[in-house]
């Protein structure tokens, strides 16, 4: 088993280069399905989740390789309309290829995903969106059977929340249905704008991306098309957070700022100096953090649930009293117990957890329990006195690519070990 050794109390020191979002990455490749042409997306992250999706083209019958860094996807073999069990559960993105595959093949089997255990996050807007485009969807123990004996056509569909996934999942069936498709209440994310400005260079035709209301002219054929992934918005976050953390001053670069407008008023309120200057971020962080008042996740552009967690564990460190309350997922507080073995003093409440700083974490042994949470016990472990023992490094290894070496390169003792 694979442990990161973190001695923390090092200072942070120069400039760390973003990657492509996980988060828009593997939409994009799912909705490479529905394409007739072969599909290269540049700046595709290293991770275990997109080496999930690989596998899941590949047996699907894409021809899949990497050339020059960039994810070359050949769907013109697609002969397959299933998807494993066992590859199912290694994420929850999974589900995206739901919409991908009816839309492609028009019939789908595969079961519920996995992925981090974050409390409930039912597919129920998934199976009642593609319901009204004409998907005839049986639930059997676990698995979806997915026909469209009359074919897919548009609908009007309205989310009751503005779920990424659901979105996506529409948009994605949505290019090839007839007719019109509209989406009212949905999300308004970069990753959405993302997806939907790749499907547009293959000839889609998706109106309002980024804005509540989405709509969708169905063609009858899309071509490939060479597409770079956005930055991710949420581990530049996570390398913020270490920064102010440890009383650093660092650079994260290749990163589109405006993405970043939601969380770095946080950062601002903790005392932290926050410049952009094209596609960097220069945060410059004082000797002691202030408290943030309240961080609430929201949908975007609200604060992003996914950078709580990081966010939560540098308000460990912090003067006074931080308070989150986290409205997108009922169990995204699960790292708050292993936050407390290094000393951190936090109060959780349903939704609301209570964070009074302390003058300092000491190391321990923690154990990553999900993706984020396993950022944030990285992010306390670089303020901490001490060793930091972290072990479930496949759940950070799922969303951050060489994050030890890109620590080690800023100053920072981290050293992954086979124990």
């Amino acid at each position: 088993m694979q442990k990161l050794l973190i001695h923390g109390g090092k200072k942070l020191e120069g400039e760390v280069k973003i990657r492509g979002a996980k988060n828009s990455t593997l939409p994009l490749m799912a909705a490479s399905l529905v394409c007739s042409g072969k599909c290269i997306l540049h700046n595709c992250p290293s991770l275990l989740d997109v080496d999930t999706s690989k596998q899941i083209l590949r047996h699907l019958g894409c021809n899949v390789k990497e050339s020059e860094g960039a994810v070359v996807i050949d769907p013109t073999t697609v002969c397959r309309y299933d998807i494993p069990d066992r590859l199912m559960r290694e994420m929850r993105s999974s589900i995206i290829f739901l919409g991908a595959i009816v839309g492609r093949i028009g019939k789908a089997v595969l079961s519920y995903p996995g992925g981090c255990e974050l409390g409930p996050r039912p597919i129920d807007l998934h199976i009642s969106s593609l319901r009204k485009m004409g998907v005839d969807i049986k639930e059997n123990h676990g698995r979806l059977n997915c026909s469209t004996p009359d074919g897919l056509h548009g609908a009007s569909i309205s989310l009751t929340f503005p779920s990424v996934g659901a979105t996506e999942n529409i948009i994605i069936t949505a290019v090839l249905a007839k007719g019109i498709t509209v989406i009212s209440n949905a999300a308004r994310e970069p990753e959405i704008c993302d997806l939907a400005d790749f499907l547009n260079s293959c000839g889609a035709k998706i109106y309002g991306a980024g804005e509540s209301t989405i709509t969708i002219n169905g063609v009858s054929r899309l071509s490939g098309c060479e597409h770079t992934v956005i930055p991710d918005r949420i581990a530049a976050a996570t390398y913020l957070a270490a920064a102010a953390a440890t009383g650093s001053t660092i650079t994260v670069s290749d990163v589109f700022p405006k993405h970043l407008e939601p969380i770095i008023p946080a950062f601002e309120e903790s005392g932290c100096t926050v410049n952009t200057e094209g596609s960097k971020v220069h945060i410059a962080s004082p000797h002691r953090l202030h408290r943030i008042r309240c961080v609430r996740t929201m949908p975007y552009p609200g604060f992003p649930t996914d950078a709580q967690a990081p966010v939560m564990a540098m308000t460990t460190v912090a003067d006074g009293t931080s308070i989150f309350v986290e409205n997108i997922f009922e169990s995204r507080y699960k790292h708050v117990g292993e936050l407390l073995r290094l000393g951190a003093n936090v109060k959780v409440e349903g939704h609301v957890a209570v964070v009074d700083g302390v003058k300092r974490l000491s190391g321990a042994p923690v154990e990553a329990t999900d993706l984020r949470g396993g950022a944030a016990l990285v992010v306390a472990g670089l303020a901490a006195c001490g060793t930091t023992e972290i072990s479930g490094l496949h759940h950070l290894d799922r969303g951050y690519e060489n994050l030890e070496k890109n620590l080690t390169a800023l100053g920072a003792d981290v050293v992954r070990n086979e124990t």
